[in-house]
């Protein structure tokens, strides 16, 4: 069995909130071919990310509670084992209804991941030792974003876009057996109260009640969404307008995340010594800077690609900064109810996401400011929000 405070675990742990961004960013490549196989217009390929998105959100309201009632191990073996048998079918579609509803589906399998691997560092760490756990899980999840739009670029290019899902249903399978063997159960005392609707609904409204808890998820759902923008547009925008073939696309969105890498290590060794606010402080200059380039980058009529790359990459290095960060202070105040905490944050950061990213793909047409714009508003936005919630946020930190 893998223990606390080892790398193993943090890798395993890592392992599980890759699951998002591998099924994300790896069939991105892939996009314009589902197009044209499944005869649909862009809008409705679209709400395959959409549709993934709204169902990782609802999944996780309905995981939270059952974690903390029954254990993390059983809801997350359940969880993974969804996620696989919905990539079958992902795998199967023959129209775009088919393929939306599978995507959906896989989501709310694969938001149990995430989720759970979140209470079990809340079960197992606090403060800014949590704050860093996160951040080393950050660093090693963000190879999943530089490998997944390599991985779907070279799948794609050989073998079409249905081998990109039959390669998830490998990491599915892959993962129940490793979960099954290998992974310990962490949660030391079980929720009293039954999983209800009532209960449920008791457990998100203390939560919920929280002022700092509220500033952190703010924060987060900013700029998490801005990420959402940059996925939703990124493969139209790069490949129909600036002409990068779906490999060349894979390898541009790919230095775009090893921005997220740098930002996560950098956290990592930052946390400890400058604590959880001032890392989320630079990483959320960090994001303004980032979206302002872009925007300026389009604005003076730059036409490489890298024009919008490089400015994603910095956004990526504050997001990489301000994400672990601000789920581990989002998350200290409760200890007891760390599944409904993850749970209620995961929701409403995905959800957010879910509607940047489809009025992303609504609005795309033939430039690339509906991207820019966006992912400039929520960086901004999300610097505006940190300065403003400061005195919220530093007096839980007293009462802590």
């Amino acid at each position: 069995m893998l223990r606390p405070n080892t790398f193993a675990l943090t890798a395993l742990l890592a392992a599980l909130t890759a699951i998002g961004p591998l099924s994300t960013d790896m069939y991105l490549p892939s996009l314009p071919d589902i197009a044209r196989a499944l005869a649909a217009p862009t809008a409705q390929v679209q709400l395959t990310l959409s549709a993934y998105l709204i169902g990782f959100a609802v999944g996780q309201i309905v995981y939270g509670p059952i974690a903390d009632r029954h254990g993390r191990k059983p809801v997350l073996l359940a969880a993974l084992g969804l996620y696989t048998a919905a990539t079958v079918i992902c795998a199967l579609s023959t129209s775009i209804e088919m393929l939306i509803g599978a995507r959906a589906l896989q989501a709310l399998g694969g938001s149990g991941c995430i989720m759970v691997a979140r209470a079990i560092v809340r079960d197992l760490y606090s403060g800014n030792r949590a704050g860093r756990e996160l951040s080393v899980m950050g660093s090693v999840m963000a190879l999943a974003p530089v490998i997944a739009p390599l991985a779907g670029g070279v799948l794609q290019t050989a073998f079409g876009w249905r081998s990109v899902f039959i390669a998830l249903i490998v990491v599915g399978t892959a993962g129940v057996a490793v979960i099954w063997l290998l992974l310990p159960e962490t949660l030391k005392q079980r929720a009293n109260e039954p999983v209800s609707p009532a209960s449920m609904l008791r457990s998100y409204g203390i939560v919920a009640r929280n002022p700092a808890f509220l500033a952190y998820m703010g924060i987060a759902t900013g700029s998490y969404a801005g990420l959402f923008a940059w996925i939703s547009g990124a493969s139209f925008v790069l490949q129909n307008l600036y002409g990068l073939t779906p490999l060349n696309f894979g390898i541009a969105f790919s230095l775009s995340t090893v921005g997220y890498l740098i930002g996560t290590n950098a956290a990592a060794r930052l946390v400890m010594r400058l604590g959880l606010d001032r890392t989320i402080g630079f990483g959320c200059c960090a994001l303004a800077a980032g979206g302002l380039g872009m925007s300026a980058a389009i604005a003076i009529g730059l036409t490489s690609a890298f024009a919008l790359v490089v400015p994603m990459a910095v956004y990526l290095a504050g997001l990489g900064m301000v994400l672990p960060q601000s789920i581990a202070g989002g998350m200290t105040p409760f200890p007891e109810r760390a599944g409904a905490a993850s749970a209620l944050f995961g929701f409403v950061q995905q959800s957010i996401a879910a509607i940047c990213g489809a009025t992303v793909g609504v609005l795309l047409g033939h430039n690339a400011w509906p991207v820019a714009g966006a992912i400039a508003f929520m960086g901004v936005a999300t610097l505006l929000l940190w300065i403003v919630t400061r005195g919220i946020r530093a007096r839980a930190v007293k009462h802590s």
